[in-house]
C-alpha cells in the first residue's frame, strides 16, 4: 500500500512539475495522452524503474485526475465553471491523505474480500451491500493512518412516499436547529468537548524536533483526534438530515453568510464546530436522491423581526433578546421558533398567514431544488463511500 501511494504521489508531482515548466517556457499544457507516454518512458529509466513494480492503472488515473484538475482551474478562471473559484493543483505530500484509484480492469470484488492488481486480496469490513456492480474503487489512507475503500456505483434512487409535511429550520449557535414545530435540537459540539486535549497534543507537537520519530508519533495523535471530532460531527449531521428528509416533503432553510460570520474572533470556533454548510449540502443531496423539496430563502429576509402570526414587523432585535411580544397582536414569541416559522412561510410551505400576508420575496431557482430533480440522468450515478466508523455513514475498512 505504501509503495502504491508513493508511486502515485511521485507520478502526480512529476507531471505537475513538468506542466509548470512548460508554462514557464510559454508552451501549451500537455494533455493526459502526452503525459501517459512520458510516464511510459520514465519507467524505462534507471531512476524511475521502480514505477513498474505497482499496477499501471492507478498511475494512469493520477495523470487523468491531474488533467481534470487543470481543466477545472482554467474553466473557473474563464467563467465556464460556475461557483467558487477553483485553485490550481498542488504538489502532494506524504503526510497528508493518500489515495489510489483502480478502474474496472484493476480490481475484483468478492464476497469477503477485494482483490487489487499487484497487491492481492484485502479483508473488508462491510457496513452495507453494494447496490450494483462497482465501476471503480479508490483506496484512501487518511492522516490518521486509517484505510478506506470508496466505490463508485450506478444506481437509480427510489423517491420516498409523498406527504404533506413541511418544516422550517432555523440554524443557530445555542441550539443547532430550531424547527417550526417548536422542536429544538442540540449539537454535540465535538471540538468544544475535546479542545483541552487538542491543545495539549498540539503543544507537544510544536515542541518536538522536526524530522524525529517522536514528532511523527505526536502528529498521528493530533490527526486521530481531528478524525474523531470529524466523525462525531458528520454522524450527527447525517442522522439529523436523514430524519428531516424522511419525515417532511418540504424543508426550508435560510441562506447564511458563514464565511462572513466566522470572521468574528469570538464566535469563529463555535460556528466552525457546528457544520452549517455541511448540513445544508447533505439536505440538498438527499432531497435530490429521495424526491424531497429543499428550498433556501434569501439571507436578507427579516425572519427574526416579523411576527409569524399577524405579519407585523417589530424592527431589529439584539441577539440577547430570546423572547419578545408582538406590539400588534400581543403574541409572545420565542425568537428562534418564530424565525423558523417565517422561513417556512417565505419558502412557500404555507400560502398565507392569519391576515393573508405571504412572503414578499421568492426563492430563486438557483437555490431551490425541485422534487423532480431525482429523475434526471445526471443524478443516477452515485458515489458510495465505504468506511469503517461510524456505522451510520461508513462502509468498509481494510485490515
Amino acid at each position: 500500500m505504501s509503495q502504491l501511494f508513493g508511486c502515485c504521489r511521485v507520478v502526480w508531482n512529476d507531471a505537475l512539475a513538468h506542466c509548470q515548466q512548460e508554462y514557464r517556457e510559454g508552451k501549451k499544457k500537455p494533455d493526459s495522452k502526452q503525459l501517459s507516454s512520458r510516464l511510459t518512458s520514465l519507467k524505462k529509466t534507471e531512476e524511475k524503474i521502480w514505477l513498474g513494480e505497482v499496477s499501471a492503472v492507478p498511475l494512469q488515473q493520477s495523470l487523468r485526475d491531474l488533467d481534470v484538475a487543470f481543466k477545472n482551474f482554467f474553466n473557473s478562471c474563464t467563467g465556464k465553471r460556475k461557483g467558487k473559484k477553483v485553485k490550481p493543483p498542488k504538489f502532494k505530500s506524504r503526510k497528508s491523505k493518500q489515495s489510489a484509484k483502480f478502474t474496472n480492469n484493476g480490481f475484483k470484488v468478492n464476497q469477503h474480500n477485494v482483490y487489487l492488481a499487484k497487491i492481492g486480496k484485502l479483508k473488508i469490513i462491510w457496513s452495507r451491500k453494494l447496490p450494483s456492480e462497482p465501476l471503480s474503487v479508490t483506496v484512501v489512507k487518511d492522516s490518521a493512518d486509517r484505510y478506506f475503500l470508496s466505490f463508485v456505483c450506478e444506481v437509480n434512487p427510489i423517491p420516498l412516499t409523498l406527504n404533506n409535511n413541511s418544516i422550517g429550520v432555523d440554524l443557530g449557535i445555542i441550539d443547532f436547529a430550531t424547527l417550526s414545530n417548536s422542536e429544538k435540537i442540540k449539537a454535540p459540539k465535538p471540538l468544544k468537548s475535546n479542545l483541552k486535549r487538542l491543545r495539549k497534543l498540539q503543544r507537544n507537537l510544536s515542541r518536538s524536533q522536526k524530522g524525529s520519530k517522536r514528532r511523527e508519533v505526536a502528529r498521528k495523535k493530533v490527526a486521530k483526534l481531528h478524525a474523531k471530532i470529524t466523525d462525531i460531527r458528520t454522524d450527527f449531521l447525517h442522522k439529523l438530515s436523514t430524519k428531516l428528509i424522511q419525515e417532511n416533503q418540504l424543508i426550508a432553510l435560510e441562506d447564511l453568510n458563514v464565511s462572513g460570520m466566522i470572521k468574528n474572533r469570538k464566535l469563529f470556533r463555535t460556528i466552525s464546530d457546528l457544520g452549517w454548510r455541511s448540513f445544508r449540502t447533505m439536505l440538498i443531496a438527499k432531497g435530490e436522491m429521495y424526491g424531497r423539496d429543499v428550498r433556501v430563502i434569501d439571507r436578507w429576509e427579516p425572519t427574526s423581526q416579523v411576527c409569524s402570526c399577524c405579519g407585523f414587523k417589530g424592527g431589529k432585535k439584539e441577539l440577547n433578546i430570546r423572547e419578545w411580544t408582538c406590539l400588534n397582536c400581543g403574541t409572545v414569541h420565542d425568537r428562534d421558533v418564530n424565525a423558523s416559522k417565517n422561513i417556512l412561510k417565505v419558502a412557500g410551505g404555507q400560502s398565507d398567514t392569519k391576515n393573508g400576508r405571504g412572503g414578499r420575496r421568492k426563492t430563486t431557482s438557483l437555490v431551490a431544488v425541485s422534487c423532480e430533480a431525482s429523475t434526471t440522468p445526471q443524478y443516477k450515478q452515485r458515489k458510495l463511500v465505504l468506511r469503517e466508523s461510524p456505522p451510520f455513514y461508513g462502509a468498509g475498512g481494510c485490515q
